[in-house]
């Protein structure tokens, strides 16, 4: 018997974060790596393809943190478009393999999408 997969239909699908992400709210799913137990996606700015990032794939289904599908922002009480909340937002990534310490990673702000 196959073992069921989850989040069979995680590529490609759509999303619509309910606070900004990295400056950006409309998302895509692009990939997926499972980990053992856990399902990680990939997912990628619609408006800025450089903008990527890994996150658990159980994350989109809190309602709190993602909605499915593109949501227009004036349907979340959001103005069409938002200023960056600062000119620059800095992330960890995560450490190499035979490294000690995360680098930072120094990304400029953007508008919302």
């Amino acid at each position: 018997m196959t073992k069921k997969q989850k989040f069979p239909h995680l590529i490609g699908s759509k999303w619509t974060a309910q606070a900004s992400v990295l400056g950006w709210r409309h998302f895509q799913v692009v990939n997926r790596k499972n980990e053992g137990a856990l399902v990680f996606a990939e997912i990628v700015a619609t408006c800025d393809d450089a903008v990527r990032l890994w996150i658990n794939a159980k994350a989109l289904k809190n309602g709190d943190l993602w909605q499915a599908g593109w949501q227009p922002l004036q349907a979340q009480g959001q103005a069409p478009c938002q200023p960056p909340v600062s000119s620059e937002q800095v992330l960890t990534r995560p450490p190499a393999p035979n490294s000690q310490m995360a680098a930072p990673i120094v990304l400029p702000a953007v508008g919302s999408c």
